[in-house]
């Protein structure tokens, strides 16, 4: 099956979405959209550098066939008593990043029912706006479904909410939000294991092909973006905004886990 035939709380979602915007007045665009299926199952592999991009993907989708993505999301935003109710209503997948193999089997079984599955391989929002190092676990998934991954690049959906910058619904506003989707990754596996066939391709060489083709993605949406980002917090350093380098990202990042780290060790300790 693609979807299930009524689907009430992700359509409203859906709704809702489209009523945001379009107050917004959002300008999207889209390339590739013919690499996006209307049957069968798929890993959507998407960049991820805003908090929005989900329900942008999704939005994108929505116009050229309907279907629904079932996301795969942190276990945090499923402990959140409203939020939790949306996103198991909308049957997205809790991850919890210390024990992943239930979150692994879920994901897989749905893959092989045709659902389509949204996972952003960077593991968190970027604050580089750069593609870092990817998680190998899209590739993995679609070995073991024997379903291809389908790259997705998107561009200025950062500009209405990301790490470290909430801009104000004047900067949201008219901002236009590019799309690339790639050529689908045809990936070999054996589906008792997940394990990619030879011919000299594992999961970490495929991980590093599919990195260089969002990365790819991505530099075109950004040579081709109709904004001038020089100077702009929302643009990458290497083309003269004032985001920090993937270095400088990184560093940050670190830090922020081990304060994150150190604050549920306490919270343990004290219970």
């Amino acid at each position: 099956m693609t979807r299930r035939a009524s689907e009430p709380l992700y359509a409203t979602a859906i709704l809702a979405g489209r009523a945001v915007f379009g107050l917004l007045r959002l300008k999207p665009s889209v390339t590739g959209l013919k690499n996006m299926p209307d049957t069968g199952g798929a890993v959507l592999a998407i960049t991820h550098f805003g908090y929005m991009d989900f329900a942008l993907v999704e939005w994108m989708l929505w116009h050229k066939n309907k279907r629904h993505i079932r996301f795969m999301a942190k276990k945090g935003a499923f402990d959140q008593k409203l939020v939790g109710v949306l996103l198991r209503g909308m049957r997205h997948i809790s991850v919890d990043m210390k024990a992943g193999a239930e979150a692994y089997a879920q994901a897989v079984s749905a893959l092989k029912e045709g659902e389509l599955l949204g996972v952003f391989p960077e593991g968190g929002v970027n604050a580089s706006f750069t593609v870092r190092e990817l998680k190998s676990g899209a590739i993995r998934m679609a070995a073991e479904a024997q379903v291809p991954v389908i790259p997705i690049a998107v561009w200025g959906g950062h500009r209405l909410l990301t790490k470290n910058h909430k801009p104000s619904l004047r900067e949201a506003s008219g901002v236009p939000i590019c799309f690339a989707v790639g050529e689908p990754f045809t990936v070999p596996g054996r589906p008792a294991t997940g394990l990619p066939a030879t011919q000299g391709e594992d999961a970490q060489s495929l991980t590093q092909a599919l990195h260089d083709t969002l990365q790819g993605l991505v530099d075109g949406l950004q040579a081709a973006y109709p904004v001038d980002g020089t100077g702009q917090w929302w643009q990458p350093r290497h083309l003269g905004g004032t985001a920090p380098t993937p270095e400088e990202a990184a560093v940050a990042e670190a830090e922020r886990r081990r304060l994150r780290d150190a604050k549920s060790e306490s919270a343990g300790t004290s219970a």
